[in-house]
């Protein structure tokens, strides 16, 4: 039976990374695997720029007209009809962290409506490092705001609350706090932990509510690019002062 799992989120909330490991773990697993990346403004993580990798896990990518080739006037391809007609196992939506991205994918909302409960996830990314983010009522505001504009019914949260390269274990736990309120809150539940390995073990360690932690899922990094920086120096992956020759 198809899965779809839809991923929404705020800006550096990690949904880029976290679907490419869906896609690729699903592949990994012998599933017929497409990955559609509905990011309409953020060039900076685009999907895209990994087609070469996900070429090689035997995994379609659909993403929009023009990404990675210089022009950022996009439009959407005909091709995200693919995710709902073909016989696909496994389908990840990768969907731009605003009101733009979220309008985008309400277009399908037909589509997704003919899907059963079982085939469809729609989760927002939640990382409570990141601007907007780090209250729950801004968190519930957010939430909100994405659901009325993507159409979609918002069926669980995944805490992926990191600070990239300097992230620890109490990164996960004080977004477990805040989520397990906002769970409480507004009945949504948290269908998924993330994080490094070595770091989900320790906080799955600490012996936490298993209500509100969901499944735990560990990921690799593939994007390689670091959110604290594009804030503090734009395109640059880094400081540019340190390549800057006198």
């Amino acid at each position: 039976m198809k899965n779809v799992k839809v991923l929404i989120g705020n800006y550096g909330s990690g949904k880029s990374e976290l679907a490419l490991n869906f896609a690729i773990q699903a592949a990994a697993r012998g599933e017929r695997t497409e990955l559609i990346d509905l990011d309409m403004v953020n060039t900076y993580f685009r999907l895209t720029e990994r087609g070469k990798l996900v070429e090689q896990k035997e995994i379609r990518l659909v993403s929009p007209n023009y990404a990675c080739s210089g022009i950022e006037t996009l439009s959407l391809p005909a091709e995200v009809a693919s995710a709902f007609v073909l016989d696909w196992d496994t389908v990840v939506f990768d969907v731009g962290g605003d009101d733009v991205g979220a309008t985008a994918l309400g277009r399908y909302k037909s589509d997704f409506d003919d899907m059963t409960d079982d085939q469809l996830e729609v989760l927002n990314v939640v990382n409570i490092r990141r601007p907007l983010s780090g209250t729950v009522e801004k968190l519930i505001r957010l939430q909100d705001g994405m659901a009325k504009h993507s159409r979609l019914k918002i069926t669980g949260m995944i805490n992926n609350t990191n600070l990239a390269t300097e992230t620890g274990e109490e990164e996960l736990r004080d977004g477990y706090k805040m989520l397990k309120e906002v769970s409480d809150r507004t009945g949504i539940p948290i269908a998924y932990t993330t994080g490094k390995k070595a770091l989900l073990d320790k906080f799955l360690a600490e012996g936490h509510d298993p209500k509100y932690i969901g499944t735990p899922i560990a990921i690799d990094m593939y994007m390689h690019r670091d959110w604290d920086s594009y804030i503090k120096y734009g395109l640059h992956t880094v400081d540019p002062q340190k390549n800057f020759k006198h």
